[in-house]
């Protein structure tokens, strides 16, 4: 390895005395080979030569000698004299010993990079250029990246915002702190601890009685989160419930909600935490289930009820996580858990990357559930009795995207689903990621459906599995899905109805029935709609909404509706009892009996939709708004009944409309086949006709990315002098996962979507190629008008969606624009001797090494993709690769996270805003490095012998490094306290600070003695820096983390990041630079292992950083480790200079000084 003398003190003019022996030596750049070969026995350099050479240093001198202090490299002597008189001899001197001023090598020893950087940038003018400085290039660029960033950060809080609507929940709660589940149970007694929750004026004692929950917190999560949910259950079951004689006798018990405090922890942060929880929980579980069979603590139960052998789990956030890891811990208890609810919790992948550990927990139960559920036969699948619901928050949480919380990656959708909040009926609302838990409206359904799939029956204390999934259908999905399962095929007919044969209330086949009141008769009224027969070609579907509720059989209500056979269904069949006749025939003589169903089994729930209404719902301080109800049958569910029987059971004029019909799919079903980048230019416009069906369903399959928002606008419509029955009611939707969002009153509508993300791995179940965004359009078919209807791309709006799927690329993508310009900054500093500022070096790169690597990245991305988007199956640009192989659950882990070609532009784009950011980083570190530079040169203390006109060159020692013992014994200390105790994160971080202390200190010096040596050193202690702050956001978790240990429970061991060796470069390394030393300058072919390096860290963090990014860390300390070996080649190692560490004599003999 070559080196050539850069801004050291032997190599630089530093005194008379080296002036005058200049001449004699060489012209050439010094190398290794130059000194003479010594060996470690003999060399000359041993500690009685040394403390000789430092008295001999100590002796009087003429006061126009120049104080030189071999321990630094930095360049001391100005460029002239000090009266202000060129010296002649001095610069010839200097051009003859100093490659930094003047030596440049000739173009045949540069390269073309070189070569242009040199023209740009003159030699003798390079290290005079201030740190401050920018090109034009560099400072357009910078501007248009912050401004691109302020525009998606602007654009995600002020647009495409969805509006809150929860109501705040009350309760009396009070916890019981189980104490007895200590040490002799879990090791973590003395870190957690259990308690049961107990609702004040419900319950009145401590003792369990009902079926066990357990809930679960998230990251930095309060035990007491559990209030909202457990005190709902606590009052439900109070006060109606236990007064329910169908639930009684179906012997529903309460809920005992259990919590556990985790002191806060951030699980989201560190692995070993998130293990920790989940063999605490499971140790939890095991103790709840012993309770009930303690008669101390549990309250007298029927004998012929069996005890719970299972938890039904509720995880809030990164609980959802450590719920799903139970299961796959050493101490689970088979068949302890077999329902999970999670809500808000980030299932497809790690909220962050930053802890390896992290990355592993969430691959190995990943791995472990798929391929559990990948299992032929239930026996060799460990989690066939579990189901899984994942709830998300919607828009509105902005801690968690909630894309990361689709599970259809992860289990089948036999055993669980995805749903939004938005899709639960009543509720309709996005929430945010801490009001899921106290959402009112939102808890109300929660709790309804944990009672609905209790069964203490059974010794799992739940309904199987597949009725509990259809229970949880039931209760969060909307109704209109395919996966909607209808209730009237399976039941019997109930009510036996007599009407009138001279009856004229029957619907004409094809004809719609709308009624605008309700009781205008005056009498119970049946209006028949006849059902089409089956064997028409073309797919109909029967719909009907109303603002009435609709009445049970039996009921009071005011309208009542019916699907109904001719009586006798079959001969013999004369004799069937009903639970209900209801004869309104009369006073007629004949008469026309008809067997029914009722329908309101199956009522879906829609919100309100008038001219007055604004949201689909209601506020705390609000008039609650009823909802309406909807009916909605394929012709295939009802095709065993001649009937729709609608029943106006209203006696008295009662304002309430209905409508109802038959529609044609032809007519209710569209399908806009359009292109992303038509739709991008030119927008979507569809017509609905006059004469068109109740409801109006639209797909457009080529919306399906969560990454463009998009503005539906809607036409007025004309009743012609008419009341209009409604407003027109929009529904956007989607499937897998299963995300509804109503509008009410809809004339413009914000529609985006939570569809194929970024980084989300793809579902287990391939997508049809006509999934895709849908919309419905309910609209008031008695306005004989058309309406028009325009979809098209909300650009700004799309930019704030880019903001929660890519905020983790600054992790990464700066690191990226960093080591380029470092690798530029050293290949400059090789060739000419001159290492560049930032700036300067960013210019560089900006002209040429930036535009190639993100033009090649953007074409990696394309390689990527594929020709028709997700939906198509071909192989993209590569056409070896298998498109029947098994599914690549990490094919989306690599650079933008899609394989999408639609979105190349989001290469550059983010490339241009980490340009930007990176650029106001450096002007942020080097104000701060200045403030400090300037606040450290007026504490200084300067010695009142200097002379004035040496005070300029001596302002202080320079660095003043501590003696080699006292840094061998710090750092010493440093490394045995990450092997033991502290985390080497906190170790990175101490670096961090010592390495802007040296930066600092070589500003000021650079500031106040401008000198090659000292601009050198000045750029290249600055650049390192912003290379370790921009890996410091990686470490700063799992620091957060130990912190939080101590702050909790200080005498708790920290388990994990103690590996020595992934902080000893970097310690390495900032303690060299306190001493003032330059790197070497590396001439021969090694000088390419730097460049290598720094490429590798700059791909690496484009194409794996986001979804690895804690291994930028190791890079990066790779590369400390190489800059540490060429530092070694500066100095001459022997065991007499080790030796002369442990010398006392010699040590103070450094502490003392020189003399004046």
């Amino acid at each position: 390895m070559k080196r050539r003398s850069s801004g050291s003190s032997e190599g630089s003019v530093n005194s008379d005395a080296s002036n005058e022996a200049a001449p004699a030596r060489s012209n050439g750049p010094t190398t290794i080979d130059d000194h003479p070969k010594t060996s470690a026995y003999d060399a000359p350099n041993t500690c009685e030569t040394e403390r000789r050479e430092r008295k001999e240093n100590t002796s009087p001198k003429p006061s126009s000698t120049r104080i030189r202090r071999p321990s630094s490299n930095l360049n001391w002597k100005p460029a002239h004299a000090r009266n202000g008189s060129t010296d002649k001899e001095s610069r010839s001197a200097l051009s003859r010993t100093s490659s930094l001023a003047v030596t440049v090598p000739s173009e045949k020893e540069m390269g073309e990079e070189e070569k242009m950087a040199t023209r740009r940038l003159p030699g003798r003018h390079l290290w005079s250029r201030s740190p401050w400085t920018a090109t034009i290039l560099t400072i357009l660029t910078t501007l248009a990246g912050l401004m691109t960033l302020a525009t998606i950060l602007n654009s995600s809080v002020t647009r495409q915002f969805d509006p809150k609507g929860c109501r705040m929940a009350y309760t009396a709660p009070r916890y019981v702190h189980l104490t007895e589940f200590d040490t002799e149970h879990t090791r973590f007694a003395t870190k957690y601890t259990l308690h049961l929750y107990r609702e004040g004026g419900v319950h009145r004692d401590g003792v369990v009685r009902g079926t066990p929950v357990l809930f679960i917190p998230g990251n930095a999560g309060s035990y007491k989160q559990v209030r909202s949910l457990a005190g709902e259950a606590a009052r439900y079951f109070h006060d109606e419930l236990r007064n329910d004689p169908n639930a009684v006798e179906a012997g529903i018990k309460d809920l005992d909600f259990f919590t556990v405090d985790f002191n806060e922890d951030f699980t989201a942060f560190h692995g070993q935490t998130m293990l920790d929880q989940a063999e605490y929980l499971n140790e939890a579980i095991r103790y709840i289930l012993s309770l009930y069979l303690d008669p101390r603590t549990s309250a007298p139960r029927d004998p012929d009820v069996p005890d719970p052998s299972s938890v039904i789990v509720v995880g809030h956030s990164m609980g959802g996580i450590v719920a799903r890891t139970m299961l796959i811990m050493p101490n689970y208890q088979s068949n302890s858990i077999n329902t999970i609810v999670t809500m808000s919790a980030p299932h497809a992948r790690p909220p962050i990357s930053f802890d390896s550990q992290i990355v592993k927990i969430y691959d190995d139960i990943n791995t472990y559930w798929r391929h559990a559920y990948s299992q032929k036969w239930a026996n060799n699948n460990p989690l066939w009795h579990v189901t899984l619901v994942s709830i998300a928050g919607g828009n509105l949480d902005t801690v968690v995207p909630s894309d990361y919380a689709s599970v259809e990656s992860i289990v089948p959708e036999t055993h669980g689903f995805t749903v939004f909040t938005t899709t639960i009926p009543t509720v309709w609302t996005s929430v945010d990621h801490a009001a899921i838990l106290w959402c009112d409206q939102f808890r109300k359904v929660v709790v309804r459906a944990l009672y609905d799939v209790v069964d203490t029956d059974r010794a799992a204390q739940t309904k199987p599995r597949a009725e509990r999934l259809r229970v949880f259908k039931k209760w969060f999905l909307t109704g209109m899905e395919d996966v909607a399962e209808k209730s009237l095929p399976q039941t019997e007919p109930q009510i036996l109805l007599t009407l009138d044969d001279n009856s004229n209330s029957i619907i004409r086949q094809g004809e719609r029935l709308i009624l605008r009141e309700l009781g205008g008769v005056g009498k119970l009224k049946a209006h028949l709609i006849p059902v089409p027969p089956i064997g028409s070609s073309d797919r109909k579907r029967f719909t009907l909404l109303t603002d009435t509720s609709l009445d049970q059989s039996g009921g009071n209500g005011k309208l009542e509706v019916l699907f109904c056979s001719i009586f006798p269904l079959q001969p013999g069949q004369s004799n069937i009892l009903f639970s209900m006749n209801m004869d309104i025939s009369g006073d007629s003589t004949g008469s026309t009996r008809l067997a029914c169903k009722n329908a309101a089994s199956d009522l879906i729930t829609l919100p309100r939709s008038t001219r007055d209404t604004k949201l689909p719902f209601f506020l705390e301080h609000e008039k609650p708004i009823e909802p309406i109800s909807y009916l909605q049958y394929d012709l295939e569910d009802v095709a065993d009944h001649q009937f729709v029987a609608v029943i106006d059971k209203a006696t008295t004029r009662t304002p309430g409309w209905v409508v109802a019909e038959f529609s044609d799919a032809r007519q209710f079903h569209l399908t806009r086949h359009i292109s992303l980048r038509r739709l991008l230019t030119m927008g979507m416009q569809a017509h609905l006709p006059s004469h068109r069906p109740l409801v109006t369903d639209m797909r457009i399959p080529s919306i399906q990315s969560s990454l463009l928002a998009y503005s539906l606008e809607i036409s007025e419509q004309s009743c012609n002098g008419q009341d209009e029955l409604f407003a027109p009611l929009v529904r956007q939707f989607i499937t897998e996962p299963y995300e509804s969002k109503f509008f009410v009153n809809a004339r413009q509508a914000k529609i985006s979507i939570h569809g194929v993300a970024p980084y989300v791995p793809p579902p287990m179940k391939a997508k049809k190629s006509d999934d895709g965004l849908s919309l419905q359009f309910w609209t008031d078919p008695s306005c004989d008008s058309s309406i028009s209807i325009q979809l098209k791309v909300d650009l700004l709006g799309s930019l704030g969606k880019l903001y929660m799927r890519y905020r983790t690329v600054f992790a990464a993508f700066p690191l990226l624009v960093v080591t380029l310009v470092l690798r530029k900054q050293f290949r400059v500093y090789d060739s000419t001797g001159v290492f560049i500022s930032f700036l300067d070096s960013l210019g560089i790169c900006l002209r040429q090494s930036l535009p190639l690597l993100l033009l090649s990245l953007t074409l990696f991305a394309l390689s990527m993709g594929r020709a028709d988007g997700p939906r198509s199956s071909g192989n993209g640009l590569w056409p070896w690769r298998n498109s029947t192989a098994a599914i690549d659950y990490k094919q989306n882990d690599l650079l933008i996270g899609t394989a999408d070609p639609f979105f190349w532009f989001l290469v550059p784009m983010i490339g241009l805003v980490c340009i930007g950011v990176c650029t106001a980083m450096h002007y942020m570190a080097l104000s701060l490095t200045y403030i400090f530079s300037v606040l450290h040169s007026w504490v200084s203390v300067r010695p009142a012998w200097i002379r004035h006109d040496d005070r300029r060159r001596a302002l202080s020692p320079v660095f003043m490094p501590s003696s080699p013992r006292r840094r061998l014994i710090t750092t010493g200390i440093l490394l045995f306290s990450v092997s033991t105790f502290i985390p080497y994160q906190f170790a990175y971080l101490v670096a961090c600070l010592v390495q802007l202390s040296t930066s600092v200190r070589g500003l000021r010096f650079a500031r106040e003695v401008p000198s090659p040596g000292n601009s050198n050193f000045c750029n290249y202690s600055h650049s390192i820096l912003l290379l370790m702050l921009w890996v410091l956001p990686i470490n700063m978790p799992t620091l957060v983390v130990w912190v939080r240990n101590l702050a909790v429970r200080w005498f708790t061991p920290f388990s994990s990041h103690h590996n020595v060796l992934s902080i000893l470069p970097f310690i390495l390394l900032v303690e060299t630079l306190t001493t003032g030393k330059m790197v070497p300058r590396v001439t021969s072919r090694l000088r390419h292992v730097t460049s290598v390096l720094l490429f590798g860290i700059a791909v690496y963090a484009a194409i794996y950083g986001v979804s690895h990014a804690y291994m930028l860390h190791y890079l990066v300390n790779l590369v400390a480790a190489w800059l540490i070996a060429v530092h070694s080649t500066a100095d001459r190692w022997s065991l007499s200079g080790l030796r002369c560490i442990f010398d006392a004599d010699f040590v103070n003999d450094r502490k003392q000084g020189k003399t004046p």
